[in-house]
């Protein structure tokens, strides 16, 4: 494990918790993945938003939370992201079942798959029975990618890559934020209209939906590939929780089980309070 990253994580937990303002659970369950903290592309302001508005019962951090790959190469960490980590300490402390399930940005966090992290449950992967009696798998999802998992090389620098394109769209949303325009991605349109993109989701989606059957479950929630989705393949419910970089996205479970997927919208360079939280998804019964 990384030294600088190890140091954070012991140091977080040791930290204060950040006022909040929890109170009634509005969900059962939230499914978050792909946070990225250390890069200049997770929308931190954004989750830390979203967090004080949807406490809930169980809290899933569906791999990819803290960017292991970026932090060896350069250390980005603002307080913002200190101030999401002490959120999700602070969620556990609270009472509610926090699991951690690392991805391949986090993978560090593998070595302690079964421990504690103040109060924060790390597991390999994950089971959640909904309110409902569906058995949902969790999986970050990145062991059904061939490129991560027979080149990852290529992953390094397709990673790379991926920075950059995030580093020239801040940049590029910081121009339209002062021109009154609302958020647009660039890798996101580039992932909708490149075919071989297109083509790569399909299989991941494809292969995860196949492995959950497989294993008996009515579903998987994943993260990984940064593209929200809920839908049924072949009789098994399909859920990708998306991420906090681009889609600003989580998977939501209400009390009665009713899985639902979330936006948070930005509109004119600040975050729409609690009515903007919109689904753009049916939910599924």
């Amino acid at each position: 494990m990384d030294s600088r990253v190890k140091s954070f994580v012991e140091a977080a937990i040791a930290m204060a918790p950040v006022p909040d303002d929890e109170d009634t659970p509005r969900f059962r369950s939230v499914f978050i993945s792909d946070l990225h903290l250390g890069t200049i592309g997770c929308q931190a302001d954004a989750l830390l938003d979203f967090l004080k508005h949807h406490p809930s019962e169980y809290l899933y951090l569906v791999g990819d939370i803290v960017d292991g790959w970026q932090l060896r190469k350069r250390w980005y960490w603002p307080q913002a992201h200190n101030d999401v980590v002490q959120k999700l300490l602070r969620r556990a402390r609270k009472g509610s079942k926090v699991i951690f399930v690392p991805g391949n940005h986090d993978e560090f966090a593998r070595e302690f798959c079964n421990h504690h992290f103040g109060g924060i449950e790390v597991m390999h992967d994950a089971v959640h029975t909904t309110a409902d009696g569906r058995r949902m798998w969790i999986t970050h999802g990145d062991y059904f990618d061939g490129v991560i998992r027979f080149a990852k090389w290529l992953a390094y620098l397709g990673d790379n890559a991926y920075e950059l394109t995030l580093r020239v769209n801040h940049y590029f949303n910081l121009v339209r934020k002062r021109l009154g325009f609302p958020y647009w991605s660039l890798s996101a349109y580039l992932k909708d209209k490149v075919k071989m993109a297109v083509n790569f989701i399909s299989d991941f989606e494809v292969a995860l939906a196949h492995e959950a059957r497989h294993r008996g479950y009515h579903g998987v929630i994943c993260g990984h590939i940064h593209r929200a989705e809920m839908r049924e393949i072949d009789g098994v419910l399909y859920c990708n929780d998306g991420d906090w970089v681009e889609s600003l996205s989580a998977l939501v479970e209400h009390m009665d089980g009713r899985l639902e997927l979330v936006y948070w919208h930005q509109v004119v360079g600040a975050f729409a309070p609690l009515p903007s939280i919109k689904a753009t998804k049916p939910v599924m019964a």
